[in-house]
């Protein structure tokens, strides 16, 4: 009897040593807070001394720090888009900031697939998905989807799965609306010893360092302040709620810095977030990298979100998901280099793509005749923009800060280890030549491999998205992704060679491959824009309304042609907003507009006017000292 006692508890101890040690089936909790418009650059933890964010500061200590996590995307519903559905925006066609791009019936919100597991899913309460009916696409996805969301509504003893948006960081407070709204939002809901002075910090070298400036840059570290504050407050929340030693916590912004030269543009300031992983002592085993203030330089891209919390909830992960799955029983191999995207944000049209192996960022411009502080009204209503024009104007800035102003490279290649602020392109550094190449052909090879259908323009895309969506699209016969991209790949190339595809591609049968060649004669010189006058006003009678469009732009600029003028006028005043915005966007970069004043104004009153070409008529008008750059004149 005795020797059966002992067998007993020694069975027993085996049972529970066991038990502790291996992994629990139990399903995590995942609580993911997301603030707006920050790059790492402004956080404590990150190496800022000047930054107050004790919150996520601890949260780092006690957890899993990385250091070279990027958005898909360099403004907010882009990048958000990437995340809901797991896959990149240029095969979707979603980049365009605010748009609303059909996606395939399967491809349903990552939050569908958690609930599939008997997961609660609340989102607190951004979305700003770029895709068809985006009302209906968010009630699938989310159980419950407003301000007053949270785990509190689940069901008890169901897992949840939380998003929290917290909007104190946002441009809207960092700079776009007005100083007195700022004070209001943010600046007295801090206690004056919290708060950071206007000399308390150093300045971007890329800025003007003066008071003025000072003022309006002290908004950004108060604004993080406040954000740290109200992130602490749910911290506390879910530990009173006695949840936190169930929770996995992701803490991370949706892009990179809500300043000029940061969000919108495609370079690592653009691009690269704070990204911070948190795991309770039951759920450490899924942690590849360990607890306890680990950094890792491993590289996350946001499409890889979505496959990682589908793998910890338990669920296969959807095929049309190609991201890496971060953590959890199965973690994928580490990524050796990363590809991301930037286009349009608001009524500023671009196309920029990215590579980065974390040590380096290399960004191709494809419409580099445009500066990286372009006209988006949305930033143009702001003081430290206006601020930063009057002294590019009055000549008070010096090369560095002159260049935010002018035409880019179209090629930048940073170390951004030893050049935070992306200062130096190594484009033509000699010691470089060889990762240049190799960055080149990996940037090519991904836009060819994944048919990157943003390469159409966005009035070509949202007629295909009536009738089949473009990330199918862009997979047939039908989409001559080669030949495009190679005309695409001109773009800024001054080379005699460049110049003479480019204008013999004015008359190729693909209508695509004409648009990408009128846009990289834009990046021409105006001697050798000359040569080719004739080739060049044939165009203008092109039956695709982008290169009609664009060699008008060129037209009128180099040659003072008037049937130029005329037609950009038709154009200006087209009821396709797209056709409209593309015309008036050209507007702000040719040298006398004052011909299309009149055209302008007229275009902005037409009934059915969208945002983006209101917009762009009053930076146009704006720019010409014609209408006041305040918050009441955003459209």
């Amino acid at each position: 009897m005795q020797l059966r006692l002992h067998k007993f508890w020694a069975l027993s101890l085996l049972v529970a040593f066991v038990s502790s040690c291996a992994p629990s089936n139990e399903k995590p909790n995942i609580l993911w807070i997301t603030i707006e418009d920050t790059s790492p650059h402004f956080i404590g933890c990150y190496g800022n001394e000047d930054a107050k964010t004790p919150v996520i500061d601890q949260l780092a200590s006690e957890g899993v720090r990385f250091t070279n996590a990027f958005s898909t995307g360099t403004v907010c519903s882009p990048s958000r888009t990437a995340i809901i559905t797991g896959v990149k925006t240029y095969k979707t066609g979603t980049g365009n900031h605010r748009s609303a791009i059909a996606v395939p019936e399967y491809m349903k919100g990552y939050p569908y697939y958690l609930q599939q597991q008997g997961y609660y899913t609340s989102n607190n309460k951004k979305t700003d998905y770029n895709v068809g009916d985006e009302k209906a696409y968010t009630a699938e996805a989310w159980h419950e989807c407003a301000d007053t969301a949270g785990w509190w509504n689940k069901a008890e003893g169901q897992p949840f799965f939380a998003v929290f948006n917290f909007m104190d960081s946002h441009q809207s407070r960092t700079m776009t609306h007005t100083y007195a709204w700022y004070k209001k939002q943010v600046l007295t809901k801090l206690p004056e010893e919290e708060r950071i002075a206007e000399n308390d910090f150093d300045m971007p070298p890329f800025y003007n360092d003066t008071p003025k400036m000072r003022k309006q840059f002290a908004r950004v570290y108060n604004s993080l302040k406040l954000t740290d504050n109200k992130v602490g407050a749910l911290l506390q929340r879910l530990e009173a709620d006695g949840l936190k030693d169930n929770t996995i916590i992701f803490f991370y912004a949706d892009h990179g810095e809500g300043i000029p030269r940061g969000k919108t543009n495609g370079i690592n300031l653009g691009y690269r977030v704070p990204f911070i992983a948190w795991f309770p002592e039951k759920f450490k085993h899924l942690s590849p990298w360990g607890t306890g203030g680990v950094v890792t330089d491993e590289l996350v891209s946001f499409e890889d979100l979505a496959p990682t919390v589908i793998s910890l909830a338990g669920r296969e992960i959807p095929k049309h998901m190609t991201g890496r799955t971060m953590m959890g029983r199965k973690p994928s191999k580490e990524a050796e280099h990363l590809v991301l995207s930037s286009d349009r944000a608001d009524n500023g049209i671009d196309m920029v793509r990215t590579v980065t192996n974390g040590k380096y960022v290399y960004s191709r411009n494809f419409m580099p005749y445009l500066p990286e502080v372009r006209y988006i009204r949305y930033m143009e209503i702001s003081d430290i923009k206006q601020q930063m024009r009057r002294d590019y104007e009055q000549n008070k800035l010096n090369d560095v800060q002159k260049k935010l102003f002018e035409a880019r490279a179209h090629e930048y290649l940073y170390n951004i280890e030893d050049d935070e602020w992306e200062l130096n392109n190594l484009v033509n550094d000699a010691a470089h030549q060889e990762l240049l190449s190799d960055m080149r052909q990996l940037l090519k090879k991904e836009m060819l491999e994944s048919r990157d259908i943003l390469l159409m323009p966005e009035y070509e895309l949202e007629l295909l998205a009536d009738s089949i969506p473009p990330y199918e699209y862009r997979l047939g016969a039908d989409y001559a992704i080669d030949e495009i991209l190679e005309s695409a790949w001109l773009a800024g190339d001054r080379t005699d060679d460049a110049l003479v595809k480019q204008i013999n591609n004015l008359s190729h049968a693909n209508q695509i491959v004409r648009y990408w060649a009128a846009v990289g004669l834009c990046s021409q010189s105006d001697d050798v824009l000359k040569r080719y006058e004739e080739e060049i006003k044939q165009a203008m009678s092109d039956d695709y309304a982008p290169v009609a469009i664009t060699t008008a732009a060129i037209a009128y600029n180099q040659f003072a042609d008037e049937n130029a003028e005329a037609l950009i006028k038709d154009y200006c005043m087209h009821s396709d907003n797209n056709l409209a915005l593309m015309a008036i966007h050209y507007l702000m970069y040719v040298d006398n507009k004052m011909p299309f004043v009149d055209t302008v104004k007229a275009s902005r009153e037409l009934e059915g006017r969208d945002y983006n070409p209101k917009a762009a008529a009053v930076d146009f008008l704006g720019s010409l000292g014609l209408m006041p750059n305040n918050p009441s004149y955003r459209q």
